[in-house]
């Protein structure tokens, strides 16, 4: 049954790495991910460590068997007195006695087996509990890392994309700055239009350097996020514009079933864990029974021949029962009683919450989700507008109808309409995620 998980996850890996010759999309990145996270590997463990929590407490209530040897050798046997008149001697006497021999060897075996504890009965309903408690766990795991790798590749393509319209605009700035400057040497324009148009070649330039840096940081974040080697090169091959496109494709219902979501589930959990630990402390106060055989053989001898075929073995064998009644326990059953009710009104309480909580953070992801859409609208067309406008003020500069102050005014405008489109398109992509992650559906 582990065959087949490990199989898989080497699978992805291999997957992850033979589609990183190529580049990795945003899909292949969470597949990799998921399979190389350490995060979610220990995750993973957790569970695998309550597997075999649930067969500790199993095992239990199953017979428990054990077995035992004891070899003792008397340096000097120990002396009992004995009333000397018991063999003929004065009354108020005492003979020096010697009983038994200088070397023994007990060995045994021991069967027990619980036939009654309240504990155990508590103990096997909590099993599912508390594997429901690792699985929840993990997925809660599961889906901070898928955020974490979503929001790390959308900020690379963000610092990829800013790299790429930087780099535009300062060739742009550097052919206009060449324009202006034959211009004025030939008299045609002021010395002032250049160093406007240089200026912003400037801020542009030095722009340019902190965005390819950035870009660097990046990668390693993301890089971090996927269990992925710091030294490899990582290339990714999504867009920004066409994942956005495909969030936006995807719209939510407006009232989801909320139930499968990993918060609400966790509280469920806490309030049956609770739940449990009431009836525990409820079962202590109920008896306890067990059952047990014991068998054992003697060997006696004054030298080690324990060993030999003729050395004579005593056997004996008990069975019984032990009954364990608690009675009184000067109340403090009793508070630890109303203390697990405490908690199981904390756990009931907390439970109501997070159903109010999770509601309100819907809300909230779909009013954000839907307002990063209106963003996304209103920048692509602020975007529009603003390269007309920078393309009719380079022509008017070129003509002499317009003045560098004005350009540079128009050319400002653009970059920031641009870094607006580009920061848009990224806040549909997260604001999607945070919403299907409140939801938390099977797709």
């Amino acid at each position: 049954m582990k065959a087949f998980p490990l199989f898989f996850t080497l699978w992805i890996s291999f997957l992850g790495f033979s589609q990183n010759s190529t580049g990795l999309s945003l899909e292949a990145a969470i597949d990799y991910g998921l399979a190389n996270n350490i995060n979610l590997k220990n995750a993973s463990l957790e569970i695998q460590k309550a597997y075999k929590e649930k067969w500790v407490t199993i095992a239990r209530g199953l017979p428990q068997i054990s077995a035992s040897a004891n070899y003792q050798n008397f340096l000097e046997l120990p002396v009992s007195l004995v009333p000397a008149e018991f063999f003929g001697g004065q009354k108020g006497e005492f003979a020096e006695l010697r009983f038994g021999t200088n070397q023994n060897l007990v060995a045994g075996g021991k069967v027990e087996q619980l036939i009654f504890d309240g504990t155990y009965v508590v103990g096997i309903q909590a099993i599912n509990v508390y594997l429901n408690i690792s699985e929840n766990l993990f997925e809660k795991t599961k889906i901070e890392i898928i955020k974490a790798i979503v929001n790390s590749y959308c900020m690379v393509l963000l610092a990829d994309e800013n790299v790429a319209l930087l780099k535009k605009n300062a060739a742009n700035l550097e052919e206009n700055v060449t324009e202006t400057q034959a211009l004025f040497e030939n008299g045609f324009a002021e010395q002032e239009s250049v160093e406007q148009l240089q200026l912003t070649l400037s801020q542009i330039n030095s722009q340019l350097d902190y965005a390819e840096n950035l870009q660097k940081i990046t990668r390693s974040f993301l890089k971090l996020a996927l269990g992925y080697p710091e030294e490899e090169a990582l290339l990714i091959t999504d867009k920004l514009e066409l994942l956005a496109m495909t969030k936006m494709e995807l719209l939510p219902e407006n009232n989801p079933d909320l139930s499968n979501n990993v918060d609400l589930k966790i509280a469920a959990n806490n309030k049956a864990s609770e739940a449990l630990l009431l009836r525990l402390e409820r079962a202590k106060a109920l008896p306890t029974l067990r059952a047990f055989l014991n068998g054992n053989y003697t060997g006696n001898s004054d030298t080690f021949t324990f060993l030999e075929p003729n050395q004579k073995w005593f056997a004996s064998s008990l069975f019984g029962v032990n009954l364990n009644i608690p009675i009184f326990s000067s109340l403090g059953r009793a508070a630890s009683t109303q203390k697990a009710k405490i908690a199981l009104a904390q756990a009931n309480n907390n439970l109501e919450l997070t159903e109010q909580q999770v509601a309100l953070e819907f809300q909230q992801a779909l009013n954000d989700f839907e307002l990063s859409i209106k963003n996304y609208n209103t920048s692509k067309s602020n975007l529009g507008l603003a390269t007309r406008i920078e393309a009719k003020n380079k022509v008017k500069f070129l003509e002499g109808m317009a003045s560098s102050f004005e350009l540079r005014q128009a050319q400002t405008q653009l970059y920031s309409a641009q870094n607006q489109y580009l920061n848009a398109l990224k806040d549909v992509i997260v604001n999607k995620v945070n919403l299907e992650t409140i939801i938390n559906s099977p797709n």
